[in-house]
């Protein structure tokens, strides 16, 4: 198969995003995991902008990679300076990296307005650059920036940037649709005729931005014109809108166009790898990001649910293991039996037509009446079982009651006094909280621990409240949701009450419910 490389500008380009920064030591983490991924180049960054790249290309130097070459960012030289004697082109051909990748203009516009050359000026600077590159031994490439715009002012002009770039020794010559502007149809006919001006003599690339939401399409577009690198993020990340979100075209290139990018093991790590690099970036996971999202093979609707238990194929466009996904099957009031069954299937249950049905009718109940079980799955587990006959019980609700007084001078205190029975055994307990969920949540546990001791082990991680109807007031209808956790797994519950202790309380039962049910070696919610 024909081979599309892929470059990732996430240590450059990447960082220009809103609330994007690295240190030092994240940054390596980030090569790692795209050397494991197998991009086949890494942009790293300007070598002596600050202290923190001066000390990245440091670290860069001493690491061994798998797949990766590394790549170091600059400029073309400033107008009248010599390429030899241009300091930041010094630095940038002095850094260990092999591969050098110089900006240059290719749009008239930024020329005679930005950095106030001749077209002459521009075209030498361009030549100059490149060829000072490939005489200190380096491997350059050549981002033509603004391309598509220069070639809408000027075709011919742009042109002549790139066979400049490409006569001077440039290995690659890559269009930047730098506004991010520009739709597929014209990057695909710009950049077809860039390819044939340079008939086979340097490999063309392709750089997008998002600012139409065309960035993978543009990428794509470019790729079936001829060209043979794709540079942009995973991900996405970048200025304003982003770049060309590379976690979507790396599929697409491989498993719909047909091309050899990464090996099959390495596409499987995609997702991982995706949600690995947010992690480093601070940054929550979009669910809704093609590929690797988590709504990404989510099936809500009833219809859709029973066409993939039929046939996957019915309603995915690949499958989810091919880049490291999962598929979901999400329960709601859409849902009809086929969702049922393959929940319970997940939950090792049995469920037959009759169970099926009524389980089907409680969710859509409960539904309606506020609860969100797509957002509380271990709640949703508990319907199940009891309408399976495998639900277990924890303990049996006699009463409870929460007092909260506030003093003079401004302290709380709330107290929370439960009556359970469990196995037959009465249980009477009083526990302080700095709330009455915390205080709920200690005069249950301090009940149900003494024959049940590993559910002392359950932590509640997260509390959510949702007013679901704002023109009641404070008479409104409350949900609450859950997260928990044991160290290993984590789950979530959810209650619904005008009463928000009373939302709290059912959440609250639910969680500990939840961890009680027998697990045969199944997986987190």
């Amino acid at each position: 198969m024909e081979q599309v490389k892929l470059y990732d500008t996430t240590l450059r380009d990447g960082m220009g995003g809103r609330g994007m920064s690295l240190s030092v030591g994240e940054k390596v983490s980030v090569v790692r995991a795209l050397d494991a991924l197998g991009m086949q180049f890494i942009e790293a960054g300007f070598p002596s902008s600050n202290p923190k790249e001066a000390e990245l290309f440091e670290r860069l130097a001493e690491l061994k990679l798998e797949n990766a070459t590394i790549a170091a960012f600059g400029m073309t030289r400033r107008r009248g300076v010599a390429a030899a004697e241009d300091e930041a082109l010094l630095s940038l051909t002095g850094a260990f990296a092999p591969v050098v990748c110089l900006v240059g203009k290719s749009s008239p516009l930024h020329v005679e307005k930005v950095i106030r050359v001749s077209r002459e000026e521009n075209l030498t600077m361009i030549a100059d650059s490149i060829g000072f590159c490939r005489e200190r031994g380096k491997r350059p490439i050549f981002d033509a920036e603004h391309f598509f715009d220069g070639y809408r002012e000027d075709a011919e002009y742009a042109l002549d940037c790139v066979r400049a770039a490409a006569a001077a020794g440039a290995e690659n010559v890559t269009l930047c649709d730098t506004n991010g502007g520009s739709l597929p149809s014209f990057v695909a006919a710009a950049t077809a005729a860039v390819v044939d001006v340079l008939d086979g003599a340097v490999d063309v690339g392709i750089h997008t931005h998002n600012d139409s939401e065309c960035a993978v399409a543009n990428s794509l577009a470019a790729v079936e014109a001829g060209a043979r690198l794709v540079q942009g993020c995973v991900n996405g990340y970048g200025e304003r809108c982003g770049n060309a979100n590379l976690a979507s075209i790396l599929p697409a290139l491989q498993l719909k166009m047909g091309f050899e990018v990464v090996s099959e093991g390495q596409l499987a790590s995609l997702t991982p790898t995706a949600h690995y690099l947010d992690e480093l970036c601070n940054l929550a996971p979009d669910g809704d990001r093609p590929y690797v999202g988590r709504n990404a093979f989510a099936h809500k609707a009833g219809m859709h649910a029973a066409g993939v238990a039929a046939d996957a194929s019915t309603f995915e466009h690949l499958d989810p293991a091919l880049v490291g996904n999962d598929r979901d099957i999400l329960p709601s009031e859409l849902s009809g039996r086929a969702t049922i069954r393959s929940q319970a299937v997940q939950a090792g249950l049995e469920l037959d037509d009759a169970a099926a049905a009524r389980a089907v009718e409680r969710l859509k109940e409960r539904e309606h009446a506020g609860f969100h079980y797509e957002a509380a799955p271990a709640s949703f587990e508990l319907l199940l079982r009891r309408e399976s006959g495998a639900y277990q019980p924890l303990f049996v609700l006699e009463s409870y009651r929460v007092v909260t007084e506030r003093r003079a001078g401004g302290g709380v205190e709330t107290e929370a006094t439960i009556k359970v029975l469990l196995d037959g055994e009465r249980y009477l307990r009083v526990a302080e909280g700095n709330g009455p969920v915390n205080a709920l949540d200690n005069a249950l546990r301090s009940a149900i621990t003494e024959r049940y001791p590993h559910l002392a082990e359950i932590e509640l991680t997260n509390y959510k409240v949702r007013i679901l109807d704002q023109d009641h007031g404070t008479g409104a209808v409350t949900r609450v949701i859950l997260d928990s956790t044991d160290g290993d797994r984590e789950w979530g519950t959810t209650g619904v009450s005008e009463n928000i202790i009373e939302a709290s309380w059912q959440a609250l039962v639910d969680s500990l419910e939840y961890a009680f049910q027998p697990h045969a070696a199944k997986a987190a919610l």
